[in-house]
């Protein structure tokens, strides 16, 4: 007999049914509490998260989406920072979710990187979310998307996503964000040779940070040479040096993802969020999945264990058995 895997009871809702509308007319104000409380309910998918979602949709596919990844030491806080800055000089409203690793012991986001962007302080045209990463190893946790949506019904122009710094199984972002900066800096040694077999992959930019660093002109060309062999991506990507304590560069960087951006709007608003929507989708199933194998069935899968030692059964051929039983 099949054991089915009961979904785990939604956290109850501090914003009724009958408050929802007010709630997003209140965010697109741009009121901070109610664009927080917004958040906190999709984040935690608590029971008023799918009619906050609904209540979104026809304010949603305008905000472009800024992906920040790479390994840990490559200065993304502070880069993230002085784009926050930058854009603000130009008059362009910014969210912000900085995904930071989870605690151990509450399992909440530890704020390491929120603690960097000090050009949000004060500032209503900016709005700063930290978000645990909670285990994930692509970098980002599914909440990550649902909180895009909040920030871009309240209007933001940007939205800006740093990935928790843990090197090159970031990939997950490449599915989330609609233009993706991979972010490297002198001195990283190996952490730079990791990043050629995963990160680059998936980079429309690549920045050199740290660039008055030595080594930054060693560590462009190493990249450089790196994306000549890269499989993907026909187009060339370009790779920028960015010093992000002056702000050296950065006014480089925003102008190349503006114009990558130009041609990512031009594709419509649909295909972008069908895509999220797809990671959602991909993630929800591998968790079902995690949780069936966790919740029993040992003797099942001990037999499918053996059958792939043995070489009788392929691990696709297992994981397909896994699935339809």
């Amino acid at each position: 007999m099949t054991k089915t895997i009961a979904d785990p009871p939604a956290p109850i809702a501090r914003i009724g049914d009958a408050d929802i509308a007010d709630y997003v007319a209140r965010m697109r104000a741009g009121e901070r509490r109610a664009i927080s409380t917004v958040i906190t309910e999709l984040e935690r998918l608590s029971t008023a998260a799918p009619g906050l979602l609904q209540a979104l949709q026809p304010h949603l596919g305008h905000a472009l989406v800024v992906g920040f990844t790479g390994p840990p030491g490559a200065g993304k806080s502070t880069l993230v920072n002085a784009v926050i800055a930058h854009l603000r000089q130009h008059g362009r409203t910014v969210g912000v979710i900085a995904v930071d690793p989870s605690s151990p012991i509450s399992g909440g986001a530890i704020l390491g990187d929120r603690i960097r962007m000090t050009a949000a302080l004060d500032d209503d045209g900016v709005f700063v979310r930290s978000l645990a990463s909670r285990g994930y190893l692509g970098g980002l946790s599914p909440a990550a998307v649902r909180i895009v949506d909040a920030l871009d019904g309240a209007g933001f122009d940007i939205v800006l996503l740093e990935t928790v710094g843990t090197g090159q199984s970031e990939i997950d972002v490449a599915e989330v964000a609609d233009i993706r900066i991979v972010i490297a800096a002198p001195g990283l040694g190996d952490d730079i040779q990791a990043m050629k077999s995963g990160l680059l992959e998936i980079a429309d930019i690549i920045v050199v940070n740290k660039a008055d660093r030595p080594g930054a002109e060693q560590t462009m060309q190493q990249l450089i040479g790196a994306l000549s062999i890269r499989a993907t991506h026909s187009e060339k990507v370009p790779v920028l040096k960015t010093s992000a304590l002056n702000g050296d560069g950065v006014p480089d960087l925003v102008q190349a993802f503006d114009a990558i951006g130009k041609r990512v709007v031009a594709n419509g608003a649909i295909d972008r969020r069908r895509r999220r929507a797809r990671y959602l989708i991909a993630r929800a199933a591998s968790d079902i999945v995690a949780a069936r194998i966790k919740s029993g069935g040992k003797d099942g899968l001990d037999l499918l264990a053996d059958e792939v030692l043995s070489g009788t059964m392929t691990p696709d051929k297992a994981a397909r058995k896994l699935l339809e039983s």
